[in-house]
């Protein structure tokens, strides 16, 4: 008796090949746990607190910036970093925004929009601002974008 080879299916698989990050600038009044309650509730994901941003300042003194991150939503991740720690700023030329939010990975501008229209809807946020990458520059962009 002759054994038939098995046969053999070819799957396409889709990958997303936009590997960009979308910035979104927020302006808030809460504080960051009470800012990223409010979004969890309202995206339904896990924003938990997790290794802050720390920069140094002219003199040499680390700051550290809060950042909350969602690793293991199915959408995937979004981390939620100040901008703001009393008189000192991550990224100096948003002195107007209080928090940044980062979608990494998003599929298009329109899940974009998605997200900016929710985040609008949130009770604790007062604006929220698109933030262009490529004309945003500043030296300490490099530790949100990895």
């Amino acid at each position: 008796m002759m054994r038939s080879s098995p046969k053999i299916t070819r799957v396409q698989l889709k990958v997303n090949q936009n590997n960009e990050s979308v910035l979104v600038g927020i302006v808030s009044t809460e504080p960051d746990y009470k800012l990223s309650l409010a979004i969890n509730k309202k995206f339904k994901i896990s924003l938990k607190n997790s290794r802050p941003v720390i920069v140094q300042d002219e003199n040499g003194t680390d700051i550290a910036f809060s950042r909350f991150s969602d690793d293991a939503s199915k959408k995937g991740p979004y981390e939620l970093i100040s901008n703001r720690i009393e008189k000192n700023f991550l990224i100096r030329k948003l002195k107007n925004i209080d928090y940044i939010f980062q979608i990494h990975n998003a599929v298009n501008t329109l899940e974009a929009d998605n997200i900016m229209s929710l985040l609008r809807s949130t009770d604790s946020v007062t604006a929220v601002f698109n933030l262009d990458l490529k004309s945003l520059k500043d030296k300490n962009l490099h530790y949100i974008i990895q």
